[in-house]
């Protein structure tokens, strides 16, 4: 078979309004998702267990007497680690440990109380302290996402979180996906992913909850009888959990609103075409919205990845996703030299940013915005989605410029410290008091002034 993926080259005329139109996608969700949202989280805010009991029946077709009925106990969690392979366990084990050493790492680096006193001892300073609670969202609608378990859990753990609960889908089969479209078929139980299970228990996960959809955040960000109001929600959903997210904002804390998959590679023509191919894959496999885009100077290796893309294509069991994914959004582009692919990076801001060079250390100096920097052609974005151990929850849809991946301080909140001395006030009064005079604030001036004032 062959493609019909999108081949642009800078230097053609016409490049910046065929670029503008592979890199355009509308962030906007369908009123009628905001509508359903809406009305979604208003009825949970007013009738709590009930309402989130109504949701989880009419759109994941699961039915329960009571919202206890649908959180699972630890004794479940742990017997999961039972139920699953050796392999499988042993491949948890590796990732969760991988996670747990960067992120204990990240928190030596940026997560740590720091203090100084002034010569005149006044001090100044951070306190670090954890979150108390917070709620992890895990996609369970299409596929199960162990991973996304271990990614956002760990480094909660790690930061010191109080409490984390968890929230997953298990709609039956059959039913759509949670928080909105038709109501699924009714059944007493959905499939519970051991996988899934298992990585909860191995995180350190203390309640979990098989509920999804708006209705879940709405629960996590307000509370019911049952399940208690969080402080901050993470994790990735479909167009109704991001509503959701972005409309509870304010009340809790969330991570960010994450869009489509992405992936770019930058390649120099060294690494086998077979391989980048799948890596363009690996993305477009996500979902239809999702984005993959080569970046390569060189225009005999873009004919060769081509070709290796229509080659491979037939054997992928998610062809059809992936197909759907490369010709509505994909593109092979050639560029005049590794400098402007460089530079073209920086303009899209992927989440996933592979650098498939046999120097990659000369281009990363040049990569200034990207959720995740993979560096060399044994670097597939696949081990970082899994094991490598940095975070898989990044920014998308261009937020790479101002935003970063989950990470232990998304767990932290920081306060100033701030002991002035006797003598520190004396030389910090007048200054104050000038600038809150030229403000018009007297009471703020006077505050200040005060201090200065021998008993």
């Amino acid at each position: 078979m062959t493609l019909a993926i999108v081949q642009l080259a800078t230097s053609a005329p016409d490049f910046e309004a065929q670029f503008q139109r592979v890199l355009h996608w509308s962030a906007q969700t369908d009123a009628a998702i905001e509508a359903s949202v809406a009305e979604i989280i208003a009825d949970v805010r007013a009738r709590g267990d009930a309402a989130v009991l109504d949701c989880t029946r009419r759109f994941d077709g699961l039915s329960a007497d009571s919202l206890k009925a649908l959180e699972i106990g630890q004794d479940e969690l742990r017997a999961a680690l039972g139920v699953i392979t050796p392999a499988q366990r042993s491949a948890l084990e590796i990732a969760a440990a991988r996670i747990r050493t960067f992120h204990e790492r990240q928190l030596d680096a940026c997560g740590r109380a720091w203090s100084y006193r002034e010569p005149d001892g006044t001090l100044l300073g951070q306190k670090v302290t954890p979150l108390d609670r917070v709620g992890i969202y895990v996609p369970g609608g299409k596929a199960a996402y162990p991973s996304s378990v271990l990614m956002s859990a760990v480094p909660a753990r790690v930061a010191g979180v109080g409490e984390i609960v968890l929230v997953v889908p298990t709609p039956v089969h059959g039913s759509v996906a949670s928080g909105g479209g038709v109501a699924g078929a009714s059944a007493a139980r959905g499939e519970r992913n051991p996988l899934v299970l298992a990585a909860a228990a191995l995180a350190g996960v203390d309640r979990v909850f098989t509920i999804g959809g708006a209705q879940a955040i709405a629960a996590l960000a307000y509370g019911t009888a049952t399940l208690p109001a969080v402080d901050k929600i993470t994790g990735p959903g479909n167009a109704y959990v991001a509503s959701a997210k972005r409309r509870v904002f304010g009340k809790v804390g969330i991570d960010m609103i994450a869009g489509p998959s992405e992936i770019l590679v930058l390649a120099d023509g060294s690494t086998p075409p077979d391989w980048v191919a799948m890596d363009l894959f690996s993305q477009a496999e996500h979902d239809e919205l999702a984005q993959s885009i080569l970046l390569c100077p060189h225009a005999g290796y873009i004919a060769q990845v081509k070709a290796a893309i229509d080659r491979l294509l037939p054997q992928m069991p998610r062809r059809a996703v992936i197909q759907a994914s490369l010709v509505g959004r994909g593109a092979l582009i050639q560029t005049r030299s590794m400098d402007e692919a460089c530079a073209i990076s920086n303009r899209i801001a992927p989440e996933h940013l592979e650098v498939s060079s046999r120097d990659p250390h000369r281009w990363e100096p040049l990569l200034r915005h990207a959720g995740a920097i993979f560096l060399g052609a044994y670097s597939s974005e696949a081990l970082g989605d899994y094991c490598a151990g940095p975070n898989h929850v990044l920014p998308t849809s261009g937020t790479a410029r101002f935003s970063s991946p989950l990470g232990v301080y998304d767990f932290q909140k920081r306060s100033s410290l701030i002991e002035v001395s006797e003598h520190g006030a004396r030389t910090l009064g007048p200054v104050a008091a000038e600038l809150a005079l030229g403000e018009g604030l007297h009471a703020h001036a006077r505050a200040a002034q005060m201090r200065l004032e021998l008993p």
